[in-house]
């Protein structure tokens, strides 16, 4: 229990890991869109005065997680490659698209330990592109990654 004057370090946003089918994506580098839902605001004016009433929509809205990766050659490309591959191949017979979906988490982390627990839901891929590329630079090959998803909210 905390006692008057104890200190408390805020988490830094560094240590955290992107797990998707199970298991921890190395290379991603940082994460963007972790938002756990909007609700539409309906206005509601009520007749013969300036009052305006404020009602909460039914539905539920989700922002697309970002996902920025080192592209280096290991097995994680290849998994990255064959989900965006299998989103977008447009010539298959069976259905692709959004159908192709998966759960994953992010995890923060503090000192080593984990701490926050975001999950997400039915998430497909939306897009994929990389870095520019310049010779003469020393930047690393990043790979962006927008993912769509049925929802994320903070577990555990």
């Amino acid at each position: 229990m905390p006692q008057v004057g104890d200190f408390y370090e805020g988490y830094r946003a560094n240590e955290f890991v992107f797990v998707i089918d199970g298991k921890e994506s190395p290379g991603v580098s940082k994460v963007s869109g972790l938002s756990e839902g909007e609700i539409d605001t309906i206005e509601q004016p009520d007749g013969g005065t300036m009052h305006v009433y404020k009602l909460a929509a039914s539905k539920v809205k989700f922002e697309p997680l970002t996902i920025e990766r080192r592209v280096d050659g290991s097995p994680e490309d290849k998994k990255f490659r064959e989900w965006f591959r299998a989103t977008f191949n447009l010539s298959a017979r069976q259905q692709g698209g959004s159908a192709i979906r998966k759960n994953g988490m992010i995890i923060k982390r503090h000192f080593g330990e984990d701490v926050l627990t975001f999950a997400f839901y039915n998430a497909w891929v939306k897009s994929s592109k990389f870095s520019d590329l310049e010779a003469g630079s020393t930047n690393l090959l990043l790979q962006t990654i927008v993912l769509e998803h049925e929802g994320l909210e903070r577990v555990g």
